[in-house]
């Protein structure tokens, strides 16, 4: 076995480790990091045959930054992925916080956060439909067409990959709005009716009455909406 064939598998093995860690479902706590490194040698071994090894100098400062360069490509590639389920999880801060449920957050394990209930239920509800849509495997997939379009040790940082960065960062705040805006237009509305009623009878008991109408308002649009939510999340994730 030559230099190059050990150094390919080298660079290969840190790519698929490096997009296994970032890209969701895979980058999970709850796997233990042995089934991840054992799933990771599996792959290099098998697109270990596919690929040409690189044509690089043989110097170990040529070769550090070839493995920080496959490091970043699987950074990147994980974020670009993941802004897509931020978009659900900041959509289910949004809805929470107009349904009052802002104060009730439970503890992700994933991402060692806590999070409101809302946006815990779109984070397992986005990884249903990963698994439902097979787009776990669609991720294998980048790996191997990410073998055949960027070289090992390819990789390099330029300004159109922070240009989009920025535009992704935007579309997670703008999308991310318009899948809540449902709930948060007729909780505002309620807001208006309630505030109303309080002004015509000082007796109406917002806290006893109010609220419960507000939550069962904010749960049945958001059942009438959760389809669309899918036909969006789908559309983005596979942009």
């Amino acid at each position: 076995m030559d230099e190059n064939h050990v150094i390919g598998f080298l660079l290969l093995f840190v790519r698929i480790s490096s997009l296994l860690a970032f890209l969701p479902l895979f980058n999970n706590m709850s796997i233990p990091a042995t089934s991840k490194a054992t799933f990771a040698f599996y792959l290099t071994l098998i697109f270990d045959f596919s690929i040409p090894p690189p044509n690089i100098p043989h110097t170990q400062i040529t070769i550090f930054w070839a493995i920080l360069s496959e490091v970043a490509f699987g950074m990147f590639v994980g974020v670009f992925i993941n802004i897509v389920l931020y978009t659900l999880m900041y959509a289910g801060e949004q809805i929470s916080l107009m349904m009052g449920f802002s104060m009730a957050t439970v503890f992700d394990y994933q991402s060692s956060i806590s999070m409101p209930v809302i946006s815990q239920f779109f984070n397992f509800f986005a990884l249903m439909i990963i698994l439902a849509l097979d787009i776990h495997h669609s991720m294998i997939l980048i790996i191997q067409q990410s073998l055949i379009d960027l070289p090992l040790g390819g990789f390099i940082i330029t300004q159109d990959i922070f240009d989009y960065l920025i535009k992704a960062f935007k579309n997670l705040f703008v999308i991310g709005l318009t899948l809540a805006f449902p709930i948060l237009a007729l909780s505002l509305l309620s807001d208006i009716i309630f505030g109303m009623l309080m002004k015509t009878m000082p007796q109406f008991n917002l806290l006893v009455i109010g609220y419960p109408i507000k939550i069962g308002i904010g749960f049945t649009v958001l059942i009438a909406v959760l389809s669309s939510m899918v036909l969006i999340f789908k559309r983005e994730i596979f942009h």
